[in-house]
């Protein structure tokens, strides 16, 4: 399918993010990787997700080089680690994860997940950085709803902007409690590994493989643009898969142009249970 990219707003800063982005867990330093990351931005996959933890460092630096001179066509993230959430540190590794990008700015600062320094702490370096212009907002990554509360009870409404979770349609834990108070208080959700990590649903002959297979084959698409769409149903989620080489990435792309029917979201939702109420999952 041709690449349609559109575009939403991102949680409470109101800027247009393309729903469908890139993200670079795992692909550091490679030829291949980088290839993939500028025909994204050909394609309109705008929104780049990248952390100071990924290859220590390696990844911002590919991203770096994949947005250089495209700089304003990119909606750009990067994550903090939480030992590196004191409010100093926070300080030092977003001037670092900066220097990496070759950039004077993120439009969004994360806290990869939560540790042991205090929110306020971390929340308040967040904010010194907005004042600086080094950040234009920032949110979190991994956060359930009760520390996404705790987030908003700290520093008001409109915050955190986004969370990044895992989603996929093996992994739908977020919609029993996070995704329902992402969309009460209006944070985005930005959906990390979206295919998961099990590609026999793709490729595989169980029932659950079939129902992709059989709507992917209805649209003239593939099952993985059917997986990616079904997550975007939900208008407040935006989906970061990563693709290490440009065939991949235009598969990715293809996946904005697809628009499943009732029924098929019907079919999807009855082959992909939500499972059970537990503890936020991570990877």
């Amino acid at each position: 399918m041709a690449a349609k990219i559109t575009t939403r707003p991102f949680g409470s800063s109101h800027r247009q993010v393309a729903c469908i982005g890139q993200g670079t867990w795992k692909m550091e330093g490679s030829a291949a990787g980088l290839a993939a990351l500028r025909r994204g931005l050909d394609l309109g996959l705008t929104h780049i997700d990248t952390a100071e933890m990924y290859g220590s460092g390696a990844a911002e630096r590919l991203v770096g080089k994949a947005i250089a001179g495209r700089r304003d066509e990119v909606f750009l993230v990067s994550k903090v680690l939480p030992s590196n959430a004191s409010k100093s540190s926070t300080l030092a590794a977003c001037e670092k994860s900066l220097a990496h990008l070759g950039t004077d700015r993120l439009d969004c600062y994360l806290l990869h997940w939560r540790g042991g320094v205090p929110l306020e702490e971390t929340l308040s370096a967040f904010e010194v950085l907005v004042r600086q212009g080094k950040i234009l907002s920032w949110g979190v990554s991994n956060f359930d709803a009760d520390d996404l509360a705790e987030v908003l009870g700290i520093s008001g409404a409109g915050h955190p902007v986004c969370n990044q979770v895992l989603y996929h349609l093996q992994e739908r834990a977020i919609e029993h409690t996070v995704l329902p108070w992402c969309r009460k208080h209006g944070c985005a959700v930005v959906a990390y590994t979206p295919f998961g990590q099990s590609p026999g649903i793709f490729d595989g002959g169980s029932k659950p493989a079939r129902v992709l297979s059989e709507i992917a084959a209805a649209h003239g698409a593939t099952p993985r643009q059917v997986a990616l769409q079904f997550l975007l149903r939900n208008p407040e989620v935006f989906v970061i898969p990563k693709a290490s080489d440009p065939a991949h990435v235009l598969e990715n792309a293809g996946a904005g142009s697809l628009e499943l029917s009732k029924a098929d979201i019907a079919k999807i939702d009855a082959a992909f249970p939500w499972g059970r109420v537990r503890g936020l999952p991570m990877i």
